[in-house]
């Protein structure tokens, strides 16, 4: 049973990822199918025990290595359903990690939600109901989002709001390297990148330092 529960898992195999993380990321899975036959968080054609594990748990938690460790919080930017957020969260609380997870979210259901799971699963998360556009007070620390703003939306955010970050992490889809190549006409980006877990045609971009040339 234990060894069948890990192999669900397996494309997460070089993070050592432990037999409790994965209960918790089958409760997680659990928990977003029951609330969304009551409030849509997800597609219908993704409210499905095994894309949910590959589409939004692993491609979610392939993201652990870019997260900084020295910090005390990481901040996840319309978070929606949780992710990467929550499933960060499992992970660093089963590392002994002591990173408080800190989610915005400005619809108030998806907000409950996230309040919800985070008690169930006993996270160290805390949960903004507000427009992150209008967040002033900035916290640094890594800011992850995924499948939120396009890249130049993301870098004016993150240089006015949250100018104290240490790391911005996002995903990239099959676009993403013409984006990429765009947006570095106009922007200095001091980055790295990782080959997704979970879509050939997709990369994790982990940019340290944001500069705006024009």
């Amino acid at each position: 049973m234990e060894n069948n529960l890990i192999q669900k898992y397996s494309e997460l195999d070089k993070f050592n990822v432990s037999r409790e993380t994965c209960a918790q990321f089958e409760h997680l899975v659990f928990l977003i199918l029951e609330k969304n036959k009551k409030k849509n968080l997800i597609s219908k054609e993704n409210a499905n025990k095994n894309i949910l594990r590959t589409r939004h748990i692993i491609d979610s938690a392939q993201i652990i290595d870019f997260i900084d460790l020295n910090y005390n919080t990481t901040c996840d930017i319309g978070s929606g359903n949780g992710m990467p957020g929550l499933v960060v969260a499992i992970m660093l609380k089963n590392m002994k990690k002591k990173i408080k997870i800190i989610l915005y979210e400005k619809s108030y259901h998806k907000s409950i939600f996230l309040k919800e799971v985070s008690k169930e699963l006993d996270l160290n998360t805390e949960i903004i109901q507000q427009d992150v556009f209008n967040v002033s007070e900035t916290r640094p620390g890594t800011v992850i989002a995924r499948a939120f703003k396009p890249l130049p939306i993301m870098l004016a955010l993150i240089n006015k709001n949250f100018s104290k970050y240490k790391n911005l992490v996002l995903f990239m889809g099959k676009n993403g390297r013409e984006v990429l190549k765009k947006t570095l006409e106009r922007w200095e980006l001091e980055y790295t990148e990782k080959k997704s877990l979970t879509n050939k045609d997709s990369f994790l971009l982990n940019i340290k330092n944001a500069k705006k040339l024009y």
